[in-house]
């Protein structure tokens, strides 16, 4: 599901896949998507990070592939044959994809998210709850396709996503939901920085925090007020 390794003052969480289509458990859809076992893993992760962070530490988020994250695994979601049970379990992976945010954004250091691929629906909310997100240049979108789905975004996830950003940028990534490339999203302020190929990317999420020395006070305001939605979810 996802693997944890330490280098230094590196904390790198790795999202971890089957094959070479990075499909997380048993999954019809193609890439990596989140289902209980993936977020309890990754929460997992969080907690053993949070435990072994010091002074100076950042954590930083790589996958491999093409897919940074596909979203909730709707084929588990749809696998009761009941819509009921379907519309519960729905709300259970919204649930702990609401610990997910809470556990990255609580976390006492910076975050980097270093997407290689695509990532959408759900899946978009994992790279923005970091601090930082660098992007691939080349290939690779940020895609909220809830609503071409039919599918309603909860009112807790509207304020995560204005919390992230706003007027244009957020109708086009949110309400209209536009397949966005790194370059578009640079220009957007969703992401700080673009580079060329998997091991760019990659590479520049691993020096990122000690070359732009961030420092955790300056991420207060922002973390706070995210912190504070999460609470009234609770």
């Amino acid at each position: 599901m996802c693997s944890l390794e330490k280098r230094g003052n590196l904390l790198i969480l790795t999202l971890t896949g089957q094959n070479v289509e990075h499909r997380l458990c048993c999954s019809n859809r193609v890439g990596s998507v989140l289902n209980p076992e993936v977020l309890s893993s990754i929460i997992s992760a969080l907690s053993q990070a949070k435990a072994a962070s010091t002074r100076g530490s950042a954590l930083v988020t790589v996958s491999h592939g093409k897919f940074f994250c596909n979203g909730f695994d709707l084929d588990w979601v749809n696998a009761t044959g009941s819509k009921q049970e379907a519309q519960q379990r729905f709300d259970y992976l919204l649930d702990c994809l609401t610990q997910l945010v809470q556990a990255f954004i609580s976390l006492s250091m910076p975050t980097v998210a270093a997407v290689n691929g695509h990532a959408a629906a759900a899946g978009v909310v994992i790279p923005l709850c970091h601090d930082y997100v660098v992007m691939r240049r080349d290939r690779g979108v940020l895609y909220v396709n809830d609503l071409e789905m039919g599918l309603k975004i909860p009112e807790l996830y509207m304020a995560f996503f204005r919390a992230k950003t706003s007027g244009w940028a957020l109708r086009d990534l949110v309400l209209r939901g536009l397949k966005i490339k790194g370059e578009k999203l640079l220009k957007m302020g969703i992401v700080d920085a673009v580079y060329d190929g998997e091991e760019g990317v990659i590479n520049a999420g691993m020096i990122w925090p000690e070359g732009n020395g961030m420092v955790k006070f300056t991420l207060k305001l922002e973390k706070g007020c995210i912190l504070n939605f999460v609470a009234c979810w609770e």
